[in-house]
């Protein structure tokens, strides 16, 4: 991981380069969640990387050290009921758009993981796997999926029987077999539960 992406801004003049990454774009339950950060420039953060290669604990004790130690951050959150009008695609932007927008300090360039972005309103560069690449991106990543992960173990408090707190609703086995019995709860994207009704058209809807 270098500061090569970060540079691309900073060599053009700017000064507040934010990385920007979502987490749960997968999952047939719960919200979409993006995260933005901008980190003070080549600052060390020991064991800084994709929180998809880190442990919970990691990533928990990460996600601290960040919101102490960045010029600022922000998460934004787009639930199940907007995803299933609008697309998963178009959540996921307006997730990224509203974490860009939610800093309190404004960016003025942005790393955006992936190939493509849409809706931003700052100049941005997309970097394809840049979670593993960029240190913002990479601490974006973070602070997305921890604060997604919180939100399901709440969630598994109020839905108990469905077991968010292990699989932070992707399909699993014993989630489909939840579904199977109870049907889909509230927080539950009707629209990622066609492929299942498809397998299942007697379970419980």
């Amino acid at each position: 991981m270098t500061w090569e992406f970060e540079a691309h801004g900073w060599e053009n003049g700017c000064t507040a380069v934010c990385g920007v990454d979502e987490a749960g774009r997968g999952p047939i339950a719960g919200p979409v969640c993006a995260g933005a950060v901008i980190l003070p420039p080549h600052i060390e953060l020991e064991g800084l990387n994709d929180s998809k290669k880190l442990s919970e604990k990691k990533r928990e004790k990460l996600y601290d050290v960040i919101c102490e130690q960045v010029i600022s951050w922000s998460v934004a959150l787009v639930d199940e009921k907007t995803i299933d009008k609008i697309n998963i695609l178009q959540a996921t932007y307006l997730a990224m758009k509203n974490a860009v927008e939610g800093l309190a300090v404004p960016a003025d360039f942005a790393l955006i993981d992936g190939n493509r972005s849409e809706g931003l309103c700052i100049p941005h560069e997309c970097v394809i796997g840049g979670d593993g690449k960029a240190p913002s991106i990479a601490a974006a990543s973070i602070l997305a999926k921890v604060t997604r992960d919180r939100l399901m173990r709440e969630y598994a408090a109020q839905y108990p029987a469905y077991g968010f707190e292990k699989h932070k609703g992707y399909e699993t086995r014993v989630h489909d077999e939840a579904l199977l019995v109870h049907g889909p709860c509230p927080i539950h994207r009707m629209s990622f539960l066609k492929k299942f009704y498809a397998k299942h058209p007697g379970a419980p809807r």
